[in-house]
């Protein structure tokens, strides 16, 4: 395979993938606007350390052109960088939705524009075809109290997902991931606090907290050929958070108590 692109690599989910790919023989292109965690990432695994914000198309453009020329071919991207805020929807100002809406929903598409003609060139030159992760979140699918603009941000890049995937097809086929609670440094605060890792613990069926490594795998096999008849697709990485009903739960517990081992059959 040729290179891959992981924006927002320089910590969390986007090293953890970096540091995969580059262990599976992959050339690796660190993107990210922190310029010191980017290096220090493409040092550790071998790779491209390029300094960009993704909010800035010409900064991603110059960014893509350079991994390509100098990785051997660009075959894969990693729509990986967001940021968010956790407040009541009428709290929040201006600059603070115009930056989620920047980074996560324009910034990916600004990604995929760059990206797309190298992608296309890496297909047409026998390379196979190209794969794109982005990364989306259980909000997107879920809206989450708190997180009204990120919800709907990452909503759009479930959609955005799908539009590509239409668009580019047989060439590139592109896929998102919606991981649920994870580890990374950025909510390091959270897992640390017994009371709220209990309770985020106790609201997944599986009963944990995920990592940014499995969030990781689940990329690598996305852009792998394991994955070769996917395309539009949203894999949600939660630990079956989204499979309990708080409404009905209170309504359908007595009745399961109730008739069940009764051996009654349909």
């Amino acid at each position: 395979m040729g290179a891959v692109v992981v924006t927002g690599g320089a910590s969390g989910i986007g090293a953890a993938t970096c540091e995969l790919l580059a262990a599976s023989g992959v050339a690796v292109g660190v993107l990210d606007r922190n310029e010191s965690g980017a290096r220090a990432v493409a040092e550790r695994i071998g790779g491209l350390a390029l300094v960009a914000d993704v909010a800035r198309s010409e900064q991603v453009d110059d960014a893509m052109r350079r991994a390509d020329a100098e990785l051997g071919g660009l075959a894969g991207l990693v729509n990986n960088a967001g940021v968010g805020n956790l407040k009541p929807l009428e709290d929040y100002t201006d600059a603070e939705v115009d930056l989620i809406w920047r980074v996560n929903v324009t910034g990916a598409f600004n990604c995929l524009r760059a990206a797309a003609p190298l992608l296309r060139s890496w297909a047409a030159e026998g390379g196979g075809p190209a794969s794109v992760v982005n990364v989306a979140s259980v909000s997107g699918v879920r809206p989450t109290r708190g997180e009204a603009p990120y919800s709907a941000a990452k909503a759009a890049v479930i959609a955005l997902t799908r539009a590509a995937a239409l668009e580019w097809a047989p060439e590139v086929r592109v896929n998102c991931v919606s991981p649920g609670f994870i580890h990374t440094p950025l909510n390091d605060v959270l897992v640390q606090d017994e009371v709220a890792r209990s309770g985020i613990e106790a609201r997944t069926p599986l009963g944990r907290i995920g990592t940014a490594d499995e969030t990781a795998s689940v990329i690598a096999f996305l852009l792998s050929p394991a994955s070769s008849y996917m395309t539009g697709q949203n894999l949600v990485l939660d630990g079956g958070t989204m499979l309990p009903s708080d409404q009905m739960d209170p309504v359908l517990g007595p009745l399961l108590e109730m008739f069940g081992g009764s051996g009654s059959a349909g």
